[in-house]
Order: C-alpha cells, then sequence, then structure tokens
C-alpha cells in the first residue's frame, strides 16, 4: 500500500489522468464500489447459516434484528471506509501507525484463525450445495472449489477481478425471490419488523449473539478500509491533491456504496429469516443447523422454486465471500509485516501477501478433511470473532474522532454516536458469549 495520507502529507501515487473524470466516475457508480462487496459478502454461507437457524427456531421474533442492526453496519463500515481513503493505509496499518504495532500480533493471529475456520465452513456449504443440485458428492468437490477461489483471487487482476465481485453481489435476490416462493405471513413478518420482542431465554439470547456476530465481522473491517485504497489507487485519485470540497464530494460518493452494501446486506439478512420462519419453523425445523440442510429442507415444504433460489445463494454468496476472507487477512498481515501488498500488485511483486491468501484458503479446505463439524468450527469462529470485534471497534472510533488522522474529514457526529454506541452493544454481545460458555 502507499505512505499514509493525511491532509499535510502529499500522497506519491499519479495525478488522475483528467480533471474530474476519476472522481465523476465514484460520485456515478459510488453504488458499485467496495461497499456493496462488502455488504454482499456479509451473507456468506455461514451468515446463512445463522440467519436460518434464527427463523428456523424463533420464528418472526427477530426480524427486527435485521433493521435495528443496519445503522450499525453503515456507521461502522462508512467509518473503516472513510479512514481507508483519508490515510492511504488499511486499517492494520492505521492501527500499526498510531496505537504500535504490538496490538496487532494477536489480532491478525486471531483473525486469521477465524477467517480460515469461516473459509472451510463456506467451501463447505458450497460443496453442499452444488451436491444438492447435481450427482457429484460433495466432498469430491471441495478440493476443487478451495483452489479454484485461491487462483482466481491470485491470478486474475484486480479491476477484472472487482467486476466479477460485484457481479456476484445480484446472486443475493435469489434470497428475495426465495422468500416470496415460500409465502409467508406477512402481517406477523411486519409486526414481528416494527415491535421488538426479545425473550431471554438461552435460546433467543444465544441467536441474537451469534447474528450480531455474523452481521458486524472483523474480517469486514479490514477489508473495507483496504479495498477503498485500492479502488482510489486503480482510478489514479489523489487525495493529497484534491480540494477539501472535492474530497468531501468523494466520501459522499463513497456513504452512498457504504449504504448501498449495508442495505443489501441487512435486506438478504432479512429475507432469510422470513424464509427460515414462514417455513421450517412452522415445520419444527429447530434441527436445521446449516444453510445447505435448509435448502434441502425447504424442498418439500416451499416447494423446487425455494430449493433453488436457496441453493443457488449459497453457491453465490460463497464464492463472494470467501476471497473476501483471504484477502482481509492478507491485508492485514502485510501491514503487520510490512509487505508489499493489494490485488491490484502481480504475485511476484507481492509473493507473501498472495500467499497469505493461498494459506488461508488451503487450510479451509484441509479443515473439511479434518473431522470437525461445520456447527463446532462456526461456533468457535463466532468465539473468536466476539473477542476480537469490540477490541477494533475501540481502535476504529478512536482513530475516527482523531484530528490528527483524519483532520477536518472525520465523521458526523450522528455517525459517531451509532459508531460508539455499537462499539458497546459488541462489547455487551461478547460478555454474553463468554456467560454462556460458562453456564455450559
Amino acid at each position: 500500500m502507499t505512505p499514509e495520507m493525511t491532509p499535510n502529507e502529499p500522497e506519491t501515487r499519479p495525478p488522475a489522468t483528467g480533471p474530474y473524470d476519476r472522481l465523476a466516475w465514484r460520485s456515478l457508480l459510488g453504488s458499485l464500489g467496495p461497499g456493496l462487496i462488502t455488504g454482499a459478502a456479509d451473507d456468506d454461507p455461514s451468515g446463512i447459516s445463522t440467519y436460518t437457524v434464527a427463523g428456523a427456531s424463533l420464528g418472526y421474533r427477530l426480524l427486527w434484528t435485521s433493521v435495528a442492526t443496519l445503522p450499525m453496519n453503515y456507521a461502522v463500515q462508512s467509518i473503516c471506509a472513510r479512514i481507508g481513503i483519508v490515510t492511504g493505509r488499511g486499517l492494520a496499518g492505521v492501527i500499526a501507525r498510531h496505537f504500535g504495532r504490538g496490538w496487532l500480533y494477536p489480532i491478525v493471529l486471531l483473525l486469521f484463525v477465524a477467517n480460515v475456520i469461516n473459509i472451510g465452513a463456506d467451501i463447505g456449504a458450497i460443496a453442499a450445495a452444488i451436491a444438492l443440485l447435481s450427482p457429484i458428492p460433495a466432498i469430491a468437490l471441495v478440493v476443487p472449489i478451495g483452489i479454484g477461489i485461491a487462483l482466481v483471487e491470485v491470478v486474475v487482476p484486480y479491476p477484472r477481478f472487482a467486476g466479477y465481485l460485484r457481479l456476484l453481489t445480484l446472486i443475493v435476490f435469489a434470497y428475495v425471490a426465495g422468500a416470496i416462493a415460500a409465502g409467508p405471513d406477512w402481517g406477523a413478518a411486519l409486526r414481528a419488523t416494527v415491535v421488538p420482542r426479545m425473550s431471554f431465554d438461552r435460546e433467543a439470547i444465544t441467536s441474537l449473539v451469534a447474528i450480531l456476530g455474523t452481521t458486524i465481522s472483523p474480517y469486514l473491517f479490514f477489508w473495507q478500509t483496504s479495498e477503498e485504497v485500492e479502488e482510489e489507487q486503480s482510478h489514479h485519485i489523489v487525495i493529497a491533491r484534491l480540494s477539501p470540497e472535492r474530497i468531501q464530494a468523494l466520501l459522499r460518493a463513497v456513504n452512498l456504496d457504504v449504504g448501498a452494501g449495508m442495505l443489501l446486506a441487512n435486506g438478504v439478512f432479512y429475507f432469510i429469516v422470513l424464509t427460515a420462519a414462514a417455513t421450517l419453523f412452522t415445520a419444527d425445523g429447530r434441527d436445521v443447523q446449516t444453510a445447505a440442510q435448509a435448502a434441502e429442507a425447504l424442498r418439500p415444504l416451499a416447494g423446487d422454486g425455494a430449493f433453488i433460489l436457496f441453493a443457488v445463494g449459497i453457491i453465490g454468496t460463497g464464492l463472494l465471500a470467501i476471497p473476501v476472507l483471504a484477502g482481509s487477512v492478507a491485508y492485514a498481515a502485510a501491514e503487520l509485516f510490512s509487505w508489499p501488498e493489494g490485488l491490484s500488485q502481480r504475485f511476484r511483486r507481492a509473493p507473501q501477501f498472495y500467499g497469505v491468501i493461498a494459506l488461508a484458503t488451503l487450510l479451509g479446505v484441509a479443515l473439511n478433511f479434518s473431522g470437525v463439524s461445520e456447527i463446532r468450527a462456526l461456533y468457535l469462529a463466532a468465539i473468536v470473532n466476539g473477542v476480537i470485534s469490540p477490541v477494533l471497534l475501540m481502535f476504529i472510533m478512536v482513530t475516527a474522532g482523531d484530528r490528527r488522522v483524519l483532520g477536518q474529514h472525520r465523521p458526523h457526529r450522528a455517525v459517531l454516536i451509532v459508531g460508539w454506541g455499537t462499539t458497546l452493544v459488541m462489547s455487551a454481545a461478547a460478555l454474553a458469549l463468554l456467560f454462556l460458555m460458562l453456564r455450559g
């Protein structure tokens, strides 16, 4: 990545090729940037499993959480995007520069563990979904899927790769169509959406903690920040050479991008819970634990249409999320060890960066042959993410309010308030998870 771009430090990237062309591109197509990819990647197969279990076990009761977490998601990801654009560094680089590199060693290690587990679960889910639609056994698909995704991320140039990811975001609309095909009770769903209803039994608290952990995930913080820098580099936007007015215009475009992505993420979250509540809950689907099991269970209950759409959605979101998971930990590791980094770099210029991507993906493949169940693996990932999230959010929020880092481009007060509120909620979720673990 490039040196940090603060308002007083000129940046060394080449100038834009035209006076307004690159900035105008982001303003016009802001909804097609990294924020949209981040939002779609939030609904990965492990997240789909979490939302499905919530709907299958509690019905419509937790639909309101998709609305409640939307401003939280937006606040955190928009702040991450702002940090990347204004400083020219990824999140790990900013933490290392302003808080000390020592904090990063445990964070990056835990992030690597959690992401490998999620990658393994997502590869397994893709294989299981393909097996539902074809005669090929799932276990035979795991290795080709993992190797294929790793090769694409390493070999395909960044602009084309980013285009593929943007195209894959369209697949999440399969869940909207699937929910309609499932024929939910729209009146009950609307009531559960606008009137929060929460019991404090173990099942409800576990579901709520799991939802928060999978919706506001640490890997998305790293990915959003670093991809904003990649995006501006790919369009030769030089922040230090822009006027404050033009920087604000760019930040508004990025906020639109992030808003579109988070609306997509939480909208799909809503429709997955809705589908599970409309079908699996009424059929006593409490034993459904994975997205693939949910797809299979939908077939006799909601017909082939809902079944196919749900299965296709698992495949598409998995293909989108795995590169994000592997890429986010590669960015963090590269910034920790000062390696050349970036998906826009060729392999020979950033071998360690791409090595981390390959290692994380291949370890995810190996996890499918380890005998560890998907549910146990995801539970471990949830614990690790629950530990990392509050710590990272503290760094993010302190950075967001620091004039030395963002200068006059700090977020609006309302965004900071929601961001700090999210930090408190995620800290409470981590404590709740710890309490549930200690109780057994």
